[in-house]
């Protein structure tokens, strides 16, 4: 088996489903109805695969931004406590109620980049402690994301009877 394979294993079933594209509502709805294990895999697979494409500024001003609570204790529970807390202190940029709606986000992220178009990401140095913990944290995002998978799940063996 493939790093990242078992931990896809438990999120595919639930990938169509949990949709991040409609808003707050049929996310979190439709979020509830998957197990924990597939939960917590999903929203911090979401956040990390975000983060690695376009840094948080991109995850937060996109639909993605949408399950950054999740993401958080999503971490915590994979066993990288260290994410987590980067996550949850990149929503302190959005004051003390997080905001789930796509356009308020932005909306404080162009606010900033207009107040301070010199530093116009607010998350610069937490998006290096992110990816410093996304490759040492607990042997790695894959590796814990995969032996946390293994926890939860059953895989049986070919050669079993």
């Amino acid at each position: 088996m493939e790093p990242g394979e078992l931990y896809w294993a438990v999120i595919k079933p639930h990938w169509q489903r949990v949709t991040i594209y409609d808003g707050s509502d049929p996310f979190l709805r439709e979020y509830a109805r998957a197990p924990e294990a597939a939960r917590n895999l999903l929203s911090a697979h979401w956040c990390q695969s975000e983060v690695c494409n376009g840094g948080l500024h991109q995850f937060f001003s996109n639909p993605t931004g949408v399950l950054a609570p999740e993401a958080a204790v999503g971490y915590d529970a994979i066993g990288l406590p260290g994410l987590g807390s980067v996550v949850q202190r990149a929503m302190l940029f959005f004051g003390r109620a997080y905001p789930r709606a796509q356009q308020e986000r932005q909306q404080a992220l162009q606010g900033h980049a207009q107040v301070h178009p010199d530093a116009w990401d607010p998350f610069e140095k937490l998006n290096h402690e992110f990816f410093d913990l996304l490759n040492q944290e607990s042997g790695g995002w894959t590796q814990a994301a995969d032996r946390y998978a293994g926890q939860h799940i059953s895989v049986r063996s070919p050669f079993a009877p």
